[in-house]
């Protein structure tokens, strides 16, 4: 369902938005959680409360937005109604701010906290983690079948055990079964390949990057990050490694036995390589690694804006992520 909002109560946030300090701001803002890039957060008025929202602020004409757009709603719609993944309502507003430069919102239903995956994994057991990991192998296994069928318009997904959450979650009980109803929340990223190309513009996303290191960028990672969610390997690599960055390392082992054993049986149609713990170890490493200096140098950019150029810095970094 989409949603609909007051774009006059964003117009005045964003009027009066502090991007270091957002609980600050003008109209407060509540952190919800943070992402490698983007930060979630709540607007403190009673038309948002139930809302999160993730604002964009990088786009740069009205052709790059409104392109955006379009495949932001296609990629929603192509999960729910034609792969049968349940995403939350979501909405898209977009307006030109007062300084003239154009300012997205993209807009979810909020979820009960406990609800998310890197939440639910601290109170469920690991018969029961163990169990929410398969849920979400086979919800993965939705988008590959779909590419497979339908190539000429594959969608990628990033399957990290945050970008998911439980349906009608109990915290109090909390217990996992074959049948239990996952929604996928990280649907800003719209990936999505017509005839091999891809739709959404990777150099949008180089805005929030350091200005100085764009091309380094550009040239080292961009098509290896842009490429490896379309990988149903590379993608269940990095949904295993992610359980470093949460915190929970001792179930690695028991993540990677299951995998295993899923793309033995139920996954089997894919023929993937058997995982092992010496690569998803390597792999992590070097995932935290890129994204420890990628957050500094953010931070550093962000002080060069303020004490040295004396502009504006536009975005809202992430606080201290645990890894």
């Amino acid at each position: 369902m989409q949603i609909n909002t007051d774009i006059e109560l964003l117009k005045e946030f964003e009027k009066g938005l502090d991007p270091e300090h957002p609980e600050k701001s003008k109209i407060p803002a509540r952190i919800l959680g943070y992402g490698e890039i983007s930060t979630i957060f709540e607007i403190d008025s009673p038309a948002t409360r139930n809302l999160a929202c993730k604002r964009m602020p990088i786009f740069q004409s009205r052709e790059e937005i409104e392109h955006y757009a379009r495949i932001y709603s296609e990629y929603n719609n192509l999960l729910q109604k034609e792969i049968g993944i349940n995403v939350p309502d979501f909405g898209f507003v977009w307006f030109a701010a007062a300084d003239g430069k154009i300012v997205a919102f993209d807009l979810q239903r909020k979820l009960p906290a406990e609800s998310i995956g890197n939440r639910a994994i601290h109170l469920l057991d690991k018969e029961n983690i163990r169990a929410l990991f398969l849920c979400v192998l086979r919800e993965l296994m939705k988008v590959w079948s779909f590419n497979k069928a339908e190539p000429e318009r594959a969608l990628g997904i990033d399957g990290q055990i945050s970008n998911w959450s439980i349906a009608d979650f109990n915290a109090e009980n909390p217990r996992i079964t074959a049948d239990t109803r996952l929604l996928y929340i990280d649907t800003s990223t719209p990936l999505m390949k017509k005839n091999a190309a891809e739709q959404l513009d990777p150099e949008l996303f180089l805005r929030s990057a350091p200005s100085f290191l764009r091309w380094l960028i550009r040239w080292l990672f961009l098509e290896g990050v842009m490429t490896r969610y379309y990988d149903a390997r590379l993608v269940t690599i990095d949904l295993i490694a992610n359980f470093y960055k949460e915190q929970r390392p001792e179930l690695v082992p028991l993540l990677i036995d299951a995998a295993n054993v899923f793309y033995r049986t139920e996954g089997g149609k894919l023929n993937l390589a058997p995982f092992t713990e010496k690569e998803i170890s390597a792999y992590y490493r070097e995932d935290k690694t890129i994204w420890i200096v990628f957050l500094a140098l953010r931070r550093l950019d962000r002080w060069l804006h303020k004490y040295i150029l004396r502009k504006p810095y536009v975005y809202i970094l992430p606080g201290k992520i645990r890894r």
